[in-house]
């Protein structure tokens, strides 16, 4: 597995101090399969709208398809040359690279800055592959070689001890923004669904 190919010379001037970008180990597609069903339910209500229900389906395909977004396809997770910027269902959490303090995979992400844990669905284990890494490891221990997982948590782990050799410690602390646009739609469409059912 050719690691190195996750590395990105970013042309785009909104991304130029990205230094890596870690790719999603699950979700990605059940979350396109997800948007185009609601995409095919929206336009079969569309078409029979003059039926009884086909608004609140309408309605209900748009807010599935915002809740697929949110939750299996929005979260993502790079690295800048001063942060780890952990973009989760309704917010985006930026920890400094130099007061990072732990890093393990699991079943998500888990990232210690300042005593406080922070997770990221974007790279985990299953619960298949952590039984089977448990069977496997005293056969053939795993290495960032053969596990993303695991080549994830030492990525972050040496950005993190080599940020503190160039800038040493910090006590920035994590900078956290809220993803309103998704935030908003949940809410206005499931008020719209509620008086759509009323209606």
């Amino acid at each position: 597995m050719d690691h190195n190919r996750e590395s990105i010379a970013m042309t785009d001037p909104a991304a130029q101090d990205v230094v890596q970008r870690f790719h999603a180990t699950n979700g990605r597609v059940s979350g396109y399969v997800g948007l185009a069903a609601a995409a095919i339910i929206l336009v079969l209500a569309v078409r029979s709208w003059s039926g009884e229900h086909a608004p609140v389906v309408a309605i209900a395909a748009v807010l599935g398809g915002v809740l697929v977004w949110v939750a299996l396809l929005r979260p993502a997770l790079w690295a800048t040359r001063d942060h780890l910027v952990m973009r989760n269902l309704l917010h985006t959490d930026h920890l400094p690279l130099g007061a990072i303090t732990k890093v393990v995979v699991g079943q998500v992400l888990a990232v210690s800055v300042g005593g406080k844990r922070y997770a990221s669905p974007v790279v985990a284990y299953t619960a298949r592959q952590t039984l089977r890494s448990r069977r496997a490891r005293d056969k053939t221990p795993e290495t960032a070689a053969t596990s993303y997982p695991m080549f994830v948590e030492e990525r972050i782990t040496h950005l993190a001890a080599e940020h503190r050799e160039l800038h040493g410690a910090t006590d920035e602390r994590v900078r956290r923004t809220w993803a309103w646009p998704e935030i908003a739609a949940v809410l206005a469409l499931s008020v719209a669904l509620v008086v759509a059912i009323v209606l």
